[in-house]
């Protein structure tokens, strides 16, 4: 199936492993120009690397996208690598699990920061390029969390926040020819998840909750971003699609 994302230009946050890299991958297979993203400059340029040696396009650019300077750098990157930025992904993001009787400010704030804060700052930057183009695609990533998991009250409101911000999104843009989605992962094996002590434990549990018996892969996501971000997908907007095997709340 033709995806129609060739002369395309996508910017990924927080694609410099995981969830991100693998969803940057999947876009530049599809012929977008891809923009690598990432607080961690190196993992960064190594993903853009490993896309270009498979003779895609991608560039890396090192950004915070907590910092308004930092966001408007990113955004003029990606135009002078390949011109105005038709997907936007905001992926980026990361757990502080803790009760809340012992979650510190700063575990609270750096979970909101990043994923809420975050995603308002890149998509602000570039939806003035989409506008202007009368196409475009953003695509949140939220997280089964959004029902509400123990020890993660930051980040479920963070998650469930992104679904507000989604459907609010694509109420205002639509007309524009903009759609905005959000995808929910379940359980994935990531380099992170996996690096984990209790990594089989926790997964073993997980997969037991889950109709489908199997944890979920970094190109599940990716091939959900992929979708929503292609033409196959125009007349869908202000949803959230579950790649969770199954398993809500």
């Amino acid at each position: 199936m033709d995806l129609e994302l060739a002369g395309r230009t996508a910017v990924i946050t927080g694609s410099a492993r995981g969830l991100g890299a693998a969803t940057a991958l999947r876009l530049a297979r599809e012929g977008a120009a891809v923009v690598v993203t990432d607080i961690d400059e190196e993992g960064a340029r190594a993903t853009a690397a490993a896309i270009t040696a498979l003779g895609h396009r991608a560039v890396a650019v090192r950004a915070d996208i907590t910092s308004g300077p930092d966001v408007d750098t990113l955004v003029a990157a990606a135009n002078d690598a390949f011109g105005p930025v038709h997907i936007l992904v905001n992926n980026a993001g990361f757990p502080r699990d803790t009760f809340l009787t012992r979650m510190t400010d700063a575990e609270w704030d750096s979970v909101i920061e990043v994923i809420l804060k975050g995603s308002f700052l890149v998509t602000r930057a570039v939806m003035p390029q989409l506008i202007e183009g009368r196409w475009g695609r953003v695509v949140n990533i939220s997280s089964r969390s959004h029902f509400g998991t123990a020890g993660q009250a930051n980040y479920s409101t963070a998650k469930a926040g992104i679904l507000g911000f989604t459907r609010a999104l694509a109420a205002e843009q639509g007309r524009y020819g903009i759609t905005v989605n959000a995808v929910a992962p379940g359980f994935m094996e990531t380099e992170a998840v996996l690096a984990l002590d209790a990594y089989e434990r926790i997964r073993d549990r997980a997969v037991a909750a889950q109709p489908l018996r199997r944890p979920g892969r970094p190109e599940d996501i990716a091939d959900a971003v992929a979708f929503l971000a292609s033409e196959r997908a125009s007349f869908i907007t202000g949803e959230t699609l579950h790649v969770t095997g199954g398993r809500y709340g």
